[in-house]
């Protein structure tokens, strides 16, 4: 079993900064890929940015520039950080993290981010 519990999330005005943290716990032998999705409210899940075992880092356009990941191996961590934060950004950010060997995806139960305007 691996548990993926997240933090950080809250409410900031338009162009400020959060940031969130997601503590992955349990089984954690062979995670590879770690990162955050986010879903709005009548939208699908969607990627915001991952990073690879390696530290290399993926990001959405529509963050790209504004937010940053990264991840703290020796302490299964992964962090989101936020700025110039956008009301397009309010959603419910999803912690994740993926086995490769064999493959099995892990979620975490999620964290609310409200951006007001």
């Amino acid at each position: 079993q691996v548990q993926l519990v997240e933090s950080g999330g809250g409410s900031v005005q338009t162009g400020g900064s959060l940031t969130v943290s997601c503590a992955i716990s349990g089984n954690t032998f062979g995670i590879g890929a770690m990162g955050w999705y986010r879903q709005a409210p009548g939208k699908q899940r969607e990627l915001v940015a991952v990073v690879e075992d390696d530290g290399t880092p993926r990001y959405a356009d529509s963050v790209k520039g504004r937010f940053t990941i990264s991840r703290d191996n020796a302490n299964n961590s992964v962090y989101l950080q936020m700025s110039s934060l956008k009301p397009e950004d309010t959603a419910v950010y999803y912690c994740y993290a993926q086995r490769m060997y064999p493959y099995a995806p892990y979620w975490g139960q999620g964290t609310q981010v409200t951006v007001s305007s």
